[in-house]
């Protein structure tokens, strides 16, 4: 990888696992998805990607609230053990051990889910983060779930923090912004760090986007920063 940082590929994963440097690994979903999952209509069966899931609690989550189609990408192959030894009968298809960034466009979700993937990566890659996301979901699909806001201070590995200003600059030749406002429900030790996103794939030429996304930018959110306090809307 052409940068600073170390390639941060399955061998370097699988060490910080095996070392117990996983602090990012809370043991249980955390609480701004669990309450964005059970708004869910499971009748929909949507087909839902969590990237870089580590061991995955929340599709551990998803797969007891019924949803059948739950696929998480993972570079090292512990975590993904880990999920197959909690829940047993979780489709072994499902499991990628995968590269996100060579996960195949043919067959497009409806819903990514973002759990400390995004800081987890070399900074350098957050565009194409952003556009990997979009190529990977349908028209009018839905990225959602959590960025770190804050910044982490000098550091040569992950997690990485950042800005919402940055990310927004990321995502906004791809995404409708639906909610992008600071959690109200983190767990204690990020409560307010965290960005709860919820982005909508565009269904315009990118040219068009992003005049779309300057104007939705320039929209006062603070009717629904408001909502968030009480219930996280789906998007």
């Amino acid at each position: 990888m052409d940068s600073v940082f170390s390639a941060f590929d399955a061998a370097y994963w699988q060490e910080r696992y095996a070392t117990g440097r996983d602090g990012w690994d809370a043991h249980a979903i955390t609480p701004p998805l669990q309450a964005y999952f059970d708004q869910l209509d499971v009748a929909q069966q949507p087909r839902i990607l969590i990237p870089g899931a580590g061991r995955a609690y929340e599709a551990e989550y998803l797969h007891r609230l019924g949803f059948q189609h739950i696929f998480v990408a993972d570079l090292a192959p512990e975590p993904l053990e880990a999920l197959a030894a909690r829940v047993p009968d979780f489709p072994a298809e499902h499991l990628l051990r995968a590269d996100f960034f060579a996960l195949s466009t043919a067959q497009p979700y409806d819903l990514i889910v973002e759990q400390t993937f995004f800081c987890a990566l070399n900074p350098t890659l957050r565009p194409a983060y952003a556009r990997q996301c979009a190529a990977l979901l349908r028209p009018g699909g839905t990225l959602m779930g959590l960025l770190f806001d804050t910044d982490f201070g000098p550091t040569q590995e992950p997690p990485f923090g950042g800005t919402r200003e940055e990310y927004r600059a990321y995502f906004a030749p791809y995404f409708e912004f639906r909610h992008f406002e600071t959690a109200t429900n983190s767990l204690k030790p990020r409560q307010g760090r965290e960005l709860f996103i919820c982005l909508k794939k565009n269904n315009f030429p990118r040219s068009e986007a992003s005049t779309l996304a300057a104007l939705f930018s320039s929209i006062s959110l603070t009717c629904e920063a408001h909502a968030l306090r009480h219930r996280l809307f789906l998007c």
